[in-house]
């Protein structure tokens, strides 16, 4: 578990210091790696659009950047030149997430013909209803512990804090899907065919997520005695939830084992973004691979649920909210997959029908 993965400090630009618990970077560093993007950025840049444009857009974000991060925000508050920038482990890998899913997402789109800028403006519309709805989901399913104890600016800001995670997939999907049909209705694109381009990207964005869960410590398993089981520090959020439900001793150097959960729905969620990229090529009308994720999903989702000790039973059942949800989606998408194969089968009727009378 490792909650901020490295600090960015401004006292000494080319520091370098591997702790047990902390990476402390210099902002040089960055610095050289943002000037080197922006230059390949700014050579694209030329060849689209000519001279004026490619230097002109280096110059103003190879400006922006360093003054914004190395002089502004030092002096608004001079602790961060030493204390410095922190990189959390889950919103880190959330970022690495995004940008990997868009540029697969992307090189599927450039496949059927659509330009890759749709599948990057799109990505924005899927992130921040995602994110929003992820994170309401979350706060309606842990507000009463969250929340207590707490009134005016402590509430509010337990409510956006996402520096420490926060957020339920399910409730990132179904404000997604918002941003993305009203998306795809403004730019006039066929939902079906966008969505089998995205969804095997949202897979692989989960299964770095998933990462993000384990640096963190949510989402964590129920306990067990195997070979990989892992053990979470005194200052993590399984500790202090099992230690409040009596599991683990107060003074106690860890928890006791647990299942790897966060792993195992990370590889769970790699493997069917493989499948669904690899069924993408062969696919045998748009909407199939959005059917084949719908139902694939909900049952592997259902499956890991068991193995997690963090979600209690809900409506006086012992399945989690998780488990209702996918349920609902198991249900839905097969629903959604006996329609499409309906029309499909309709639609080969009609142009068989048109041939015979021509």
């Amino acid at each position: 578990m490792r909650k901020t993965l490295i600090r960015i400090v401004f006292d000494d630009l080319w520091r370098f210091d591997w702790q047990t618990d902390l990476v402390w970077v210099g902002a040089g560093y960055f610095a050289i790696v943002w000037w080197l993007y922006l230059a390949v950025w700014g050579w694209r840049s030329f060849r689209a659009n000519g001279v004026a444009s490619g230097i002109a857009a280096s110059l103003l974000a190879g400006l922006i950047g360093p003054v914004v991060i190395g002089v502004l925000l030092p002096e608004w508050n001079p602790a961060l030149s030493t204390a410095g920038i922190p990189v959390f482990g889950y919103g880190f890998m959330l970022f690495v997430g995004f940008v990997a899913g868009m540029m697969f997402a992307a090189r599927r789109a450039v496949r059927v013909g659509i330009a890759q800028e749709t599948v990057w403006d799109l990505g924005m519309w899927i992130l921040v209803p995602g994110i929003l709805g992820a994170r309401l989901f979350y706060l309606v399913q842990y507000g009463d512990r969250m929340f207590a104890g707490k009134s005016g600016v402590a509430l509010i800001k337990t409510a956006i804090d996402l520096s420490q995670g926060g957020l339920v997939f399910y409730g990132g999907v179904i404000s997604g899907i918002i941003g993305y049909l009203f998306y795809c209705h403004r730019r006039q694109l066929s939902p079906l065919l966008i969505a089998d381009i995205t969804i095997p990207s949202i897979f692989f964005g989960l299964g770095f997520g998933r990462l993000g869960c384990l640096l963190y410590g949510c989402c964590y398993g129920d306990a067990c005695d195997l070979p990989w089981a892992i053990r979470f520090p005194p200052d993590s959020v399984p500790y202090i939830a099992l230690s409040e439900r009596g599991l683990v001793a107060m003074d106690a150097v860890s928890t006791i084992p647990l299942h790897p959960t966060q792993v195992y729905s990370s590889v769970n969620a790699f493997v069917i973004a493989i499948l669904l990229s690899a069924y993408f090529r062969r696919r045998p009308w748009n909407g199939s691979v959005l059917a084949l994720g719908w139902v694939i999903y909900p049952v592997t989702r259902f499956v890991l649920e068991i193995l997690r000790g963090d979600e209690p039973g809900r409506f006086n059942t012992p399945l989690t909210i998780s488990q209702w949800v996918s349920l609902g989606m198991f249900i839905s998408g097969l629903c959604f997959l006996a329609i499409m194969l309906y029309a499909q089968r309709q639609g080969a009727s009609s142009a068989s029908t048109a041939r015979s009378t021509a």
